[in-house]
């Protein structure tokens, strides 16, 4: 507000409007008034400059107290950023400490006492926000490489985001301290393993990921703004990254995405195999002890004992399928382990044993084996014709193997041929009633070659002859019962 200046008659300050009723009462004259004001103007006048002047000193005085503050300060502060600037000698931290430096300086009142719950009162927000550090990763127990698995590899999870809070007015709000490190930038300078299938799954992820892994730079966004406007407004600064991408898969997946995604190839140029079994030996025997004591450690399980070891290994040769061969399927054999271990807490024992072993062996067949079970009561009550007394011409016993995922068992198929002469040579029916795969459908080609190479060298092959599976309704495929047609053939021409 600015001053002003009052008259003062008979010891009483009136204001000028009041002296014109003095003046109506002939209590005051009208040249009196009219000095009155004319000192007004004129007293105002130098009032004006006076304030005016006192402004500028005060101005002035205030400027000198705060560069006084700031030279008294800036020691202070140069000393609580040198330990900084010291431990973080990189041209982007440094520039940030020359403006916090600045800042701090210039904000000084900020940290009087009572001034940060003032500016809280009439902002509503943090005033020391500015000053705050968001931590993305923090690498520093870590030893060597940081090797992340994510398991979960959705946007926000491997790229990072920014969250933001609705105020009650609806608006979106958000600052830097909302920024969210994912997984990408955790594993920087590292390795980064992930499963192909779940990545190419995820919306947007695939597409960034080969984008980021092409220029070697990723930015943390809003995984909102892929798909709309997105309500933020900040930017982080691009991420310089050098990360080791591991991607696990099947075949077929990595196929599909060599043969139909050009920066695959470019990208993923190493691929490694793992078999599904390796060789019995007693290296490979030692490694299974090893794996059988890691998983009792971390379930914290019976040990198992040497004839219990013993079944685990005849269980691996049955997964692989060959004396000689070990089963590298290591999830299923943990899952054995677990469930024996629970039937030796059942059987009151301290150990895993091969009792334990077979009964959960036994147990996990008995859970899955409905079809098998079923197809054996249908033998046993006759409807499927299995003859396994006595001779009969043209028909031979072979096994179709079934496997339902879990489980392979065999079923017991009666494969029967009739011959005559003809000129029609081997016909399969389960080909003509479009039952015949393509691997059993070659395998009866080279029969019929085999019958021509063996039978018609000097004269004409005049041969009409029909295989089929008996009750077969479901398929047939694969060349291993060729050998049992073969037989069945030369058994209907033998009469």
């Amino acid at each position: 507000t600015r001053p002003d200046l009052i008259p003062v008659v008979d010891g009483q300050p009136t204001p000028f409007n009041k002296l014109e009723a003095l003046v109506r009462e002939e209590k005051m004259t009208r040249q009196q008034l009219e000095e009155l004001k004319k000192k007004y103007e004129q007293l105002t006048e130098q009032l004006e400059k006076l304030v005016g002047k006192l402004k500028e000193i005060d101005e002035e005085t205030q400027t000198l107290l705060k560069n006084l503050e700031i030279e008294a300060c800036t020691p202070l502060i140069k000393g609580g950023l040198s330990d900084l600037r010291a431990r973080l000698p990189y041209p982007g931290v440094q520039r940030y400490l020359d403006e916090i430096e600045k800042n701090l300086a210039r904000d000084l009142d900020l940290f009087k006492a009572g001034a940060k719950e003032e500016s809280e009162k009439e902002s509503g927000q943090d005033p020391y926000l500015p000053y705050r550090v968001n931590l993305l990763v923090d690498n520093s127990e870590t030893k060597g490489a940081p090797v992340i698995m994510e398991t979960s590899p959705t946007y926000p999870n491997l790229f990072g985001t920014i969250e933001y809070a609705y105020s009650r007015f609806g608006l979106a709000q958000t600052d830097f301290t909302r920024i969210k490190a994912g997984s990408f930038l955790k594993a920087n300078g590292g390795y980064l393993v992930l499963n192909a299938l779940d990545v190419l799954t995820e919306p947007g992820v695939w597409s960034t990921l080969i984008r980021t892994l092409r220029y070697q730079v990723f930015e943390i966004q809003n995984p909102i703004s892929l798909f709309a406007i997105s309500p933020t407004r900040l930017k982080p600064e691009p991420v310089q990254c050098r990360v080791k991408v591991i991607l696990i898969g099947d075949d077929y997946l990595y196929n599909l995405l060599y043969f139909y995604d050009e920066d695959f190839k470019k990208i993923f140029k190493v691929k490694a195999e793992f078999d599904s079994e390796m060789d019995k030996n007693k290296k490979a025997i030692n490694d299974y002890v090893r794996f059988l004591k890691k998983i009792c450690d971390e379930d914290k399980l019976r040990p198992v004992d040497k004839e219990g070891i013993a079944a685990i290994v005849e269980f691996g040769l049955r997964l692989a399928g060959w004396q000689k061969k070990l089963s590298t399927r290591f999830h299923l054999i943990a899952d054995i382990v677990r469930e024996a271990d629970y039937w030796a807490k059942q059987n009151g024992k301290d150990v895993i044993s091969r009792e334990e072993v077979k009964k959960a062996i036994q147990e996990k067949i008995e859970r899955v084996n409905l079809v098998e079970r079923k197809i054996q009561e249908l033998i046993e009550e006759g409807t499927i014709l299995i003859d396994t007394e006595g001779r009969v011409v043209g028909q031979v016993n072979g096994l179709a193997v079934y496997d339902t995922g879990e489980l392979t068992f065999g079923k017991p198929t009666r494969i029967t041929a009739r011959t005559s002469t003809g000129r029609a040579g081997v016909i399969n029916i389960e080909r003509e009633a479009d039952l015949s795969g393509r691997t059993h459908n070659k395998g009866v080609l080279i029969l019929s070659g085999y019958l021509r190479g063996k039978y018609a060298q000097d004269k004409p092959f005049a041969l009409s002859a029909s295989i089929a599976f008996e009750q077969s309704y479901s398929g047939v495929d694969g060349d291993s019962a060729t050998a049992a047609e073969v037989y069945a053939i030369l058994s209907s021409l033998s009469g």
